[in-house]
């Protein structure tokens, strides 16, 4: 199956640019209760996935022996900013465990949150690996290792820390990997069908609180990134608005290239979409306008109106057009 038309740009009354991608929403027992495009189509799922990345965290009672508040577990699950909200609970983390910045094998980048950025830029210091995004990620990873006492290259993909990653990955999703790519941050990304990341949401939106050791880990990971959503990303993203917008009955996740993701526990339903160009404008307004088909989310919260059918403006303030839901798509 093609991928269908998901979100226009329209100008001057003229369709301007055109965003395909694929969906899928899961019930909580595995089974599809609606798709757009091809459910089967392979993907990495990028940052989209690291609820799942952190399952062995959970699951080895490796965060229970840390210590780790239900913050720092929103943290494991994030792709920050790099605030100094952000910054600073990794650095505490880490600390907590008598390991320092050096122990990270993410890579270091100019944070995205602007006053952050700007104090780096006027102090004509160089970010470190807290600013990294996905650091709060591998202060978990390291949080495992310690545990395991494995070896520091931890995001080798033969590691045992990338093996029950790897693990936890394919039963959750419900299927075998077949490969996979090296992420940004230097960690393995096991590439899954957009179904199987859908089944792997839903796992998690119908994950018990008082069941067996899986259902209480992602029951748990996923009340963390909905009650501290601005752990999970930071002010002016979109997983951070929308969840804010939701109450805290919905965790979201964005991934690089465009891949994006719900967990609904109030309807057991997990969702997984896929823009094929990977642009990031396309697939926030696909999972707002999935969440809103569903429900989750009110199509009059200002929110909702941020990313769906929104106008756009030039330098002056004009409005010369608006990014749009394709028809045919909820």
């Amino acid at each position: 199956m093609s991928a269908i038309a998901m979100v226009e740009l329209w100008r001057g009354g003229m369709l301007e640019s055109q965003h395909l991608g694929h969906a899928v929403i899961c019930r909580a027992g595995g089974e599809i209760a609606e798709a757009w495009g091809d459910p089967n189509i392979t993907i990495f799922p990028r940052s989209s996935c690291k609820m799942l990345q952190a399952l062995p965290l959970m699951e080895s009672g490796a965060a229970d022996t840390a210590g780790l508040p239900d913050r720092q577990l929103a943290l494991a699950c994030a792709s920050h900013q790099g605030a100094a909200l952000h910054t600073d609970a990794v650095a505490q983390w880490l600390a907590g465990l008598g390991m320092a910045e050096t122990d990270l094998r993410c890579g270091s980048h100019f944070p995205d949150d602007r006053p952050a950025r700007n104090a780096l830029i006027k102090t004509d210091d160089s970010p470190c690996q807290f600013h990294n995004n996905c650091s709060g990620k591998h202060a978990g990873f390291l949080t495992l290792n310690q545990y395991l006492r494995g070896g520091p290259e931890y995001v080798d993909p033969t590691h045992p820390v990338q093996q029950a990653v790897r693990a936890a990955t394919e039963e959750v999703a419900g299927e075998t990997s077949p490969l996979y790519g090296i992420d940004g941050c230097s960690a393995p990304n096991f590439a899954l069908s957009l179904h199987g990341l859908a089944r792997a949401m839903a796992f998690f939106a119908g994950a018990n609180p008082e069941g067996d050791l899986r259902n209480r880990a992602a029951a748990r990971l996923t009340r963390a990134m909905a009650a501290f959503p601005e752990m999970v990303a930071g002010e002016g993203r979109a997983c951070t608005a929308l969840m804010r917008a939701m109450g805290g009955r919905v965790a979201v996740k964005t991934g690089a290239e465009a891949v994006f993701v719900a967990i609904l526990p109030d309807q057991k339903l997990g969702v997984a979409l896929k823009i094929t160009d990977g642009t990031t404008r396309a697939s926030e307004a696909a999972i707002a306008a999935l969440l809103v088909h569903l429900g989750a989310l009110d199509a009059a919260h200002p929110t909702a109106q941020a990313y769906i059918n929104t106008p756009q403006r030039n330098w002056r303030g004009f409005e010369t057009g608006q990014l749009r839901i394709a028809n045919g798509f909820v």
